[in-house]
């Protein structure tokens, strides 16, 4: 590729962490991208979003405010009115903290700065293995998405969107990230809190089980910490 920038979405989680490593390792300059949608812990992930970013030295990043997101609701994460679930890992249905085409919002929004900047690829830390079931995390929404992308785009464009953790277990996430000595504490995951994580989310279950299945240890604080 000509132009060895990519837009990294980073959530401030250990997920898109992870893409970000994996984005440099293959050569690529960093352009971080973060979104405020009305999530119930945003402070904490954009502290984690720009920790982050001081650790892997990205200077080039951009914070997007789209709480429309929240007025649309639908979703524990954003909706107050909604209880987030304690996580059930053995079930098969869509949890509440499902947020409406979130990624294909998200993917809209990095297309525009990737096009803007000349960007060549988007990395995303969509998860299908082994994650919630968000239908906006399937390979084959992303690969749709890049096909929309690049036809509503000027003919020069062409933007590559990468999910590189997209057929990844968590416990294989944990490892990769170790192995690119990803900085865990710096991360957050939890969708109820932003003191100690709560331990008992999807999101914190998740994220516990990987680090127990992988043999290692979280360095986070949970307020309880279950064995998944």
């Amino acid at each position: 590729m000509k132009n060895k920038t990519a837009v990294v979405l980073m959530s401030g989680g250990m997920d898109s962490a992870l893409c970000a490593a994996i984005a440099r390792s293959r050569g690529f300059n960093i352009a971080a991208l973060h979104t405020n949608y009305g999530q119930k812990t945003e402070l904490r992930e954009l502290e984690s979003f720009n920790r982050l970013c001081s650790f892997y030295e990205i200077d080039k990043k951009l914070v997007v405010d789209i709480n429309y997101l929240k007025q649309i609701g639908d979703s524990s994460l954003t909706d107050e009115r909604i209880n987030i679930d304690d996580a059930n890992l053995d079930s098969t249905d869509i949890p509440s903290s499902y947020v409406p085409f979130r990624n294909g919002n998200l993917l809209s929004i990095a297309a525009s700065w990737a096009e803007s900047i000349g960007a060549r690829a988007i990395f995303i830390g969509a998860i299908e293995q082994d994650s919630s079931g968000y239908p906006d995390c399937r390979l084959s929404f992303i690969e749709q998405m890049e096909k929309a992308v690049n036809l509503g785009t000027k003919p020069e464009t062409n933007i590559k969107i990468i999910a590189p953790l997209v057929d990844m277990a968590k416990s294989e996430i944990v490892t990769e990230g170790m192995k690119l000595g990803l900085p865990f504490e710096l991360t957050w995951s939890c969708y109820k809190q932003s003191g100690k994580a709560c331990g008992v989310c999807d999101s914190c279950a998740l994220r516990l089980r990987g680090f127990r299945k992988a043999g290692f240890r979280d360095p986070l604080e949970y307020e309880t910490r279950p064995r998944y």
